[in-house]
């Protein structure tokens, strides 16, 4: 029995450490992605929107549906955003994967910018994963 329990709590350990680590590398993600967009400044990224704008975006399936929110902008050998890092909305665990840009309309509601795509998130959740970088 005590056996059982050490190995449940080393377990359980183990978890805790690895959700940390993710954790904190995904605030690294968003620390790296704002501060480039603060770099960046007006200049414009992709879609006629800055870096800034592009981050604070959510992506929308064409029902207006969230589908997952903008975490950083990738970019091609060339230097531009060809790219856009999505976190799946409610995938559990967090599940970012790259969306392109083409085919990418911008919604403008007031102040709000949002993205929309034509994709689902059934689709979103067959692309390949994209590995997150350890602090």
């Amino acid at each position: 029995m005590t056996k059982l329990f050490l190995a449940l709590a080393c377990s359980t350990a183990l978890l805790a450490g690895c959700d940390n680590s993710r954790d904190r590398a995904e605030d690294k993600l968003e620390a790296d992605a704002e501060a480039s967009a603060v770099a960046a400044g007006p200049t414009i990224a992709a879609l006629g929107l800055t870096e800034m704008q592009i981050l604070n975006a959510d992506l929308l399936g064409a029902n207006g549906i969230d589908l997952g929110d903008v975490e950083a902008v990738l970019k091609g050998p060339d230097g531009k955003v060809d790219r856009l890092l999505v976190e799946v909305e409610d995938s559990n665990p967090d599940k970012f994967v790259a969306v392109p840009v083409a085919g990418l309309a911008v919604i403008r509601q007031g102040d709000d910018i949002d993205l929309s795509s034509e994709m689902t998130k059934a689709e979103l959740m067959a692309l390949p994963a994209e590995p997150i970088p350890r602090p």
